[in-house]
């Protein structure tokens, strides 16, 4: 199974959930309607939003760090030679940024205890 964007908003949805300010009468005898859950649009713009701040940050040139799961890091390339695949004729490859990612130490133990 491939974890997507739609994914994580479902999950989001069905897991984020808002208490409410009062209790009703109702809420005593059906325990399980004390929450209200997000709409899957609203779900979806947390969740677009959350993407565009790690985006802005990694633009910037920041480091992003997320708790429990790892850093994602820009690193600059320089210019380096290479070759065409199809052609084999050599290429001078562009100096670029790209995004590295590490994962966190209870991310790699949580991965590894599972085999």
């Amino acid at each position: 199974m491939t974890l997507n964007k739609d994914r994580i908003v479902r999950s989001v949805r069905e897991n984020v959930g808002f208490k409410p300010r009062r209790k009703g009468p109702q809420l005593f005898l059906f325990p399980e309607l004390d929450r209200t859950f997000l709409s899957r649009k609203r779900a979806a713009a947390i969740v677009d939003s959350l993407f565009e701040k790690i985006k802005e940050a990694l633009t910037r040139g920041e480091d992003v760090r997320i708790a429990g799961f790892g850093s994602f890091r820009v690193k600059f390339r320089w210019a380096r030679k290479g070759r065409h695949p199809k052609t084999g004729e050599m290429i001078i490859l562009r100096s670029r940024r790209t995004v590295k990612f590490k994962s966190s130490r209870l991310l790699r133990e949580k991965i590894n205890a599972s085999h």
